[in-house]
């Protein structure tokens, strides 16, 4: 007798689940929980990752961000498993007219190289961005190996907040336009600055607010008058490079806060206020070699 029943393999199904949550559904014929799997591992992917770095108060960052990814674990083992057993009791299946292999690489390709992509981009262009610092000219306010978040929404039109003096930006480094940078903004548009020694001067005015001598240098507290940060100055080169100039219009001045290991606008100049594409925001993981630095997770930057 001819049947048109074609079992479920609740291998198979598992395996389609494991690559993409909800395909091996989509194999058992459950497009409904499909769709539900697929819209709930998309949005705890980047979308969730944003929500974290720009909505929630900071000391919130680590534990939500620990919570998402068992959230995304746990959903993706439910996927499986609801793949497999569900295949399982599916013997006399008789698949429907839509259900092919073409259907479900569609599926599979519309999801993982279409929109995800798509969805991620634009999150890291206009929301959020996460970036590796490689070096230590920010110390010791952003250490090397800190993997920040970078707030996208900073220095567009319709932003909330303009450039402000002591932002920590980022920005495309001027003699190489494939690479960011991160620095402080320390000069805005027509600032007079002077630097001589470890004391920098805006239109007169020191930002210097106390030092403290540490061994292999000093650890300078500057303020604009509104925030704080810490700069460090190694002894053996703290008269170099002397600086006095103008900022032209359009454009800041940018320092490292490792002012003695830096190369910032001392060297390649001014930066041009379109080229600065994000502020960063805070520290979502940090470590070094085979350490996590568990007390920089969450830290707020400023």
């Amino acid at each position: 007798m001819q049947t048109d029943a074609k079992p479920r393999k609740p291998l198979l199904a598992a395996l389609m689940s494991a690559i993409l949550p909800g395909l091996g559904q989509l194999y058992n014929g459950d497009w409904h929980k499909a769709l539900w799997l697929i819209l709930s591992f998309a949005l705890l992917t980047v979308p969730a990752i944003a929500v974290v770095a720009l909505y929630l108060p900071i000391s919130w960052t680590f534990p939500a961000l620990i919570s998402g990814l068992l959230l995304l674990v746990i959903l993706w083992l439910y996927g499986v498993t609801n793949a497999f057993r569900t295949a399982r009791c599916q013997q006399d299946y008789v698949p429907k007219n839509w259900q092919n292999g073409g259907i479900y690489l569609l599926a599979l390709l519309v999801c993982s190289v279409t929109a995800l992509p798509l969805l991620t981009a634009y999150i890291r262009q206009h929301l959020v961005e996460g970036m590796l610092v490689p070096s230590s000219s920010m110390e010791p306010n952003v250490m090397k190996y800190d993997l920040i978040f970078t707030d996208k929404r900073y220095n567009r039109v319709g932003a909330k907040q303009a450039v402000q003096r002591g932002d920590i930006a980022v920005f495309i480094y001027p003699n190489d336009r494939s690479t960011y940078y991160i620095k402080r903004i320390i000069g805005l548009p027509g600032d007079k600055i002077s630097i001589k020694g470890a004391s920098v001067s805006i239109n007169g005015k020191p930002l210097m607010l106390q030092t403290t001598p540490v061994s292999n240098g000093l650890l300078v507290t500057e303020t604009d008058g509104k925030t704080r940060w810490q700069t460090f100055w190694n002894n053996s080169k703290l008269q170099l490079p002397q600086t006095e100039l103008r900022v032209p219009a359009g454009q800041v001045f940018v320092m490292g806060d490792n002012r003695t290991d830096s190369n910032d606008s001392r060297f390649f100049g001014t930066v041009p206020l379109q080229d600065v594409v994000g502020k960063a925001r805070q520290v979502w993981f940090s470590a070094q070699g085979n350490s996590v630095r568990w007390e920089r997770i969450g830290k707020l930057l400023h």
